[in-house]
């Protein structure tokens, strides 16, 4: 008489961590502190504190780290600085990096 085995094979599935995004701004000429502070309240929730070291950073350094996201969040936040940049009239930009 045979005996039977039975052979399981079990699928591993390699769970992959989204590519995270940097998000910086970018110093200007022409845009105030004062709004630099207020998109990085709005647009990344920072605190004032944490929104003003950011803003000397951008100023001092060139650019800034907003914070860490996945492409379409660093997208989305990206897309919001420029259009409230425009509606105020000021040439802020700022810019992802795959991290």
């Amino acid at each position: 008489m045979a005996t039977h085995h039975e052979t399981e094979t079990k699928e591993i599935v390699e769970v992959k961590e989204p590519k995270k995004y940097k998000v910086f701004l970018l110093n200007d000429d022409y845009t105030t502190m004062d709004f630099v502070v207020e998109i990085l309240m709005d647009v990344f929730h920072k605190s004032y504190a944490e929104a003003v070291d950011i803003m000397l950073k951008v100023h001092k350094n060139g650019k800034g780290l907003c914070g860490v996201y996945t492409y379409e969040i660093a997208e989305t936040k990206v897309d919001e600085v420029h259009r409230r940049a425009r509606a105020n009239q000021f040439p802020l930009k700022a810019t992802m990096e795959e991290e």
